[in-house]
């Protein structure tokens, strides 16, 4: 994957909303909230006005930097959901939310989702009792998402665990915080999402492209 270099809160920025890209920096020391109504750079003292494409593109390009994907990385989850019976955009936003990486952010075992994405990969993370080094893998009804037991005294861990009662955790998912074991109830669906996305934009991007 590639990897973004400069401050993420200039993501924020530019996107005009919060993206949780940080952490506990994020309820503590969001630039957006000391400067909402400036996008980064030099000419950002008032937001531009954008084209009916440039809202589009702009929507996707948020939802892509909420989950960490590259562009190609996230098309290929559009093709995909465009393939799958159902209203495109909702089945996006499910997928997405079926990441590994995801879902064990929802489950407070990292800070943000790129600290979750540095556990999956570090070996952290079980899956039905199974090592899953792969980010994306995808999360299914029953599935069992849990920290490995030598891993669970990791303070950046039971940190990012103080988190979860900021911003809550999903219904879809059940948490045994004691044992570090998070369960999948259900597969996600649109409403479980609470960050505010507007998925038929993207939709309308890419029919556009």
């Amino acid at each position: 994957m590639a990897k973004y270099t400069e401050a993420v809160c200039r993501i924020c920025r530019r996107e005009g909303v919060k993206l949780f890209l940080k952490g506990e920096k994020c309820y503590s020391k969001c630039t957006l909230e000391k400067r909402p109504d400036k996008a980064p750079g030099e000419h950002g003292l008032v937001r531009p006005k954008f084209s009916e494409f440039g809202i589009r593109l702009r929507e996707k390009q948020k939802v892509k930097r909420i989950y960490g994907l590259t562009e190609n990385q996230f098309r290929r989850y559009f093709e995909k959901a465009s393939r799958v019976k159902g209203v495109t955009g909702q089945v996006l936003i499910s997928s997405l939310e079926r990441r590994l990486d995801n879902v064990a952010y929802r489950l407070g075992f990292g800070s943000s989702r790129k600290e979750a994405r540095q556990m999956v990969r570090y070996r952290h993370i079980l899956v039905n009792g199974r090592r899953v080094d792969i980010p994306s893998y995808e999360v299914k009804t029953g599935d069992i998402v849990e920290v490995a037991p030598e891993s669970r005294k990791l303070d950046r861990i039971n940190q990012s665990f103080e988190l979860l009662s900021r911003r809550g955790l999903p219904e879809w998912l059940e948490l045994d915080r004691e044992n570090y074991r998070g369960t999948v109830k259900r597969l996600p669906v649109r409403e479980d999402v609470t960050v505010p996305i507007e998925e038929q934009l993207i939709v309308e991007f890419y029919s556009r492209v």
